[in-house]
């Protein structure tokens, strides 16, 4: 890359790589993670028909700060609880172009542990 490619360039270009590869359809749909600086947003698409079965954020948990890990940890925990009610087990793990790490992590390993498999 580029020394002075701006991060959310850098961001784009990697998200659209990994894009590529995958994909979610209705029995097992794509988990899609967004994170700004104080909000964590996650989001349940089935990319073949573009709809969202299900969303959950720390600005709808009406949470003092989204950026944090702990809220990113509430967050992972209520889109596992919504997938339940939907009866959606497995689903695809897209990071959006951000490392595994901190909040990202932290919102995966909360939905594995409330019962996701991906």
């Amino acid at each position: 890359m580029i020394a002075n490619t701006p991060r959310h360039v850098i961001r784009k270009r990697v998200q659209s790589r990994i894009r590529e590869k995958l994909s979610g359809h209705a029995a097992r749909p794509r988990l899609n993670v967004y994170r700004t600086l104080n909000h964590i947003y996650v989001q349940l698409i089935d990319d073949a028909a573009g709809t969202t079965l299900a969303s959950a954020s720390t600005k709808a948990a009406k949470a003092k700060t989204g950026g944090n890990v702990a809220a990113a940890k509430e967050v992972g925990k209520q889109i596992a609880e919504r997938a339940r009610e939907k009866g959606i087990t497995k689903v695809v793990f897209d990071r959006g172009g951000y490392l595994y790490h901190g909040r990202v992590k932290a919102l995966a390993e909360a939905a594995r542990e409330a019962g996701l498999e991906f």
